[in-house]
């Protein structure tokens, strides 16, 4: 509730000590990610194609976390987890368009819109395009696997998906996402992979990734181990990092325990 009580106001200046410096952050909200030309074509696009940057204002080259929120790509607001405020980095959080007023592939052209917003416009927030990790959480980490590995969303705006630092989903499908299915009528215990599954664009030449579920037991039906089935064969490809983990103790809403987890795999791999 802190948190949602922080991102109210347009402009949010928050102070913490790095390294003996003190830092200040910014965060400007609700910046539109497509031209103005497509906002005036859809009045719903330019509702809900918006994101916020969060970033510390005097430090300059730092990294950047792309965030898409969950919620089964039908529901969910875009916010900055407290668990990645003052930590030296700029965070960048996308609302998209959600079923049932869309359909695929519009969330995820979305989301490869925010990401290309992103590449091309960091540096105004004191960020490099060169640092730029991609996540979220369930739909969100679906929509963050999807541009990463799908390379063609990301070439519409002649930028290369291996220019991705890292990919990070949490809880992500890596089938085809179950509302996916629902919009062709096949049930949600029916797995299907295809185009829209990130598990059909497994490739060795893809971002380094950390997939993060929590435990099997308690995961949403079949996460862990779409999750495991995705790791394996990138491993039999021979992709160079890529890395599973699981966390005990935690199911689905696993955000605040991993959240560690993805600033460790940034700091690792900063250029």
């Amino acid at each position: 509730m802190r948190n949602k009580h922080l991102i109210l106001l347009a402009h949010l200046f928050l102070t913490t000590v790095i390294f003996g410096q003190e830092i200040i952050y910014e965060l400007e909200k609700d910046i539109p990610y497509y031209p103005v030309t497509d906002q005036k074509l859809d009045s719903y696009l330019r509702e809900r194609c918006k994101l916020d940057v969060y970033f510390p204002k005097d430090t300059t080259g730092v990294s950047t976390v792309v965030w898409f929120h969950g919620g089964g790509l039908e529901f969910g607001e875009k916010h900055i987890p407290a668990g990645l405020m003052e930590k030296g980095i700029i965070v960048v959080s996308v609302n998209y368009r959600l079923h049932p007023k869309v359909k695929q592939p519009t969330y995820i052209e979305d989301a490869a819109a925010a990401v290309a917003w992103t590449f091309k416009n960091i540096k105004k927030f004191n960020g490099t395009a060169g640092k730029i990790f991609i996540t979220g959480h369930s739909a969100g980490g679906y929509l963050a696997s999807m541009v990463g590995l799908d390379a063609s969303y990301l070439k519409k705006y002649d930028i290369d998906a291996n220019d991705i630092a890292g990919l990070i989903p949490f809880s992500g499908h890596t089938i085809t996402h179950f509302t996916v299915r629902k919009e062709r009528g096949i049930a949600g215990t029916q797995p299907i992979v295809d185009k829209y599954a990130p598990l059909y664009h497994v490739r060795n030449d893809a971002p380094p990734m950390l997939l993060i579920t929590g435990n099997r037991e308690l995961e949403l039906l079949g996460r862990y181990e779409e999750n495991a089935y995705f790791y394996r064969m990138m491993k039999v490809l021979e992709h160079p990092d890529v890395e599973l983990m699981e966390l005990d103790g935690y199911g689905h809403d696993m955000v605040y325990p991993a959240i560690p987890l993805l600033l460790d795999f940034v700091s690792k791999h900063e250029l």
